[in-house]
């Protein structure tokens, strides 16, 4: 079986953490949780300022009921909690990462900013795979056995897989047997609210967090979560472009030597 690190940007106390931990421990996995401390959405792949002498408070943490699962706390955002993990700070380096699952989802192209997104994605900075899981939030109670039983197919296939790679997977709030189906998609060019900026007071900004009122193309993330389907995304972390590259770097060439 897999050694997996589990992680997410909701912090170790999340019920959706603890659900996919719990699923993967009770098929043989061997799971590693380190979470951040508090909530740290919105940090993308961030690790934060890692100063010579830095130093980050930890805590052991038991998962209610499950205190066989090795689980940590770090005061740090999710990327940093995979790199202690990576640096074999709690036991043997992991395997494999996951990140999640987060309360609400992360689709469309504010992915960028997940902290969810971005501690699945550094996995690929130390060559391994990487699997974000977002349930969808709705107004009736979070069903997180779904993501649960998501994270046991997803890691089924991740790990058979030919080359290491990282998944963007989002569920709808609803039990296994009444989703749709599972879709790959393309990523949508919003998620499934709209944000914007108010300044009401001088000095001031108000974030407004609206519903989407963009019609979005039917094989996006946002689209295809909307009507009920898992959907899953592969994504690349980091890669050269080429073309674009050389362009620049002959251009700022040519600015310098007319310096010299």
């Amino acid at each position: 079986m897999t050694r997996i690190l589990i992680t997410n940007d909701d912090g170790i106390s999340s019920p959706g953490l603890h659900a996919v931990a719990i699923a993967l421990h009770n098929e043989g996995h061997e799971v590693l949780a380190v979470a951040p401390s508090g909530e740290r959405s919105g940090w993308g792949a961030g690790v934060g300022t890692l100063d010579d002498g830095s130093e980050f408070s930890t805590e052991q943490f038991e998962i209610p009921g499950y205190e066989e699962i090795s689980a940590w706390s770090v005061d740090g955002p999710p990327a940093f909690c995979v790199l202690t993990a990576m640096l074999e700070t709690f036991g043997k380096r992991p395997e494999l990462v996951i990140s999640g699952s987060n309360d609400g989802a992360n689709c469309g192209r504010g992915i960028l900013h997940s902290g969810t997104v971005g501690g699945a994605m550094i996995a690929q900075n130390f060559g391994l795979s990487g699997i974000a899981l977002s349930q969808k939030r709705t107004p009736s109670e979070m069903i997180w056995e779904t993501s649960g039983e998501v994270a046991i197919a997803a890691v089924n296939w991740i790990v058979e897989a030919a080359r290491k790679t990282v998944l963007n997977i989002n569920i709808p709030n609803t039990t296994i047997d009444k989703v749709k189906g599972v879709r790959i998609a393309r990523i949508a060019a919003f998620g499934t609210t709209q944000t914007s900026l108010t300044g009401t007071v001088p000095g001031n900004l108000r974030i407004k967090v609206s519903p989407r009122e963009v019609e979005l193309a039917s094989d996006t993330d946002t689209a295809l979560l909307d009507e009920g389907f898992i959907t899953v995304t592969g994504l690349i972390g980091y890669r050269s472009e080429s073309e674009q590259g050389r362009d620049a770097a002959e251009s700022i060439e040519r600015y310098a030597n007319r310096l010299s």
